[in-house]
């Protein structure tokens, strides 16, 4: 059975940082996609970033790169997304997604078939 279970959200000044986990079971095969999506009030759910679980491919949607990082530790079954230089528009619900193969559609929210509870992020200007 496969469980995703997020936490580390919170309220941070604009500049600050956060960094999100996401502790997995069922979903730590090497080709697994593990994912970050988020979703404000009435938008869509937007793509972040994804990486394989064994570290060989990543993505990330244009306006977090250079300021977001997704990683996993093994040892403890995690996929993190460390978040710098946060703006009042990252403020959403992130939401850790998964898959047991890279998606062929990764910005897709329909291609993850696993979804965690979804944690608050709130950027103050």
């Amino acid at each position: 059975q496969v469980q995703l279970v997020e936490s580390g959200g919170g309220l941070v000044q604009a500049g600050g940082s956060l960094r999100l986990a996401c502790v997995t079971s069922g979903l730590t095969f090497s080709s697994s996609a593990m994912g970050w999506f988020r979703q404000s009030p009435g938008m869509e759910r937007e793509f972040v970033a994804v990486m394989t679980w064994s570290g060989g491919r990543f993505a990330y949607v244009d306006s977090v790169k250079g300021r977001f990082t997704i990683s996993r530790t093994n040892a403890k079954n995690t996929v993190y997304l460390q978040m710098s230089s946060l703006r009042p528009e990252d403020t959403a619900v992130y939401y850790c997604a998964g898959r047991r193969d890279w998606p062929a559609r990764l910005a897709s929210p329909d291609e993850y078939p696993y979804w965690g509870q979804g944690t608050q992020v709130t950027v103050s200007s």
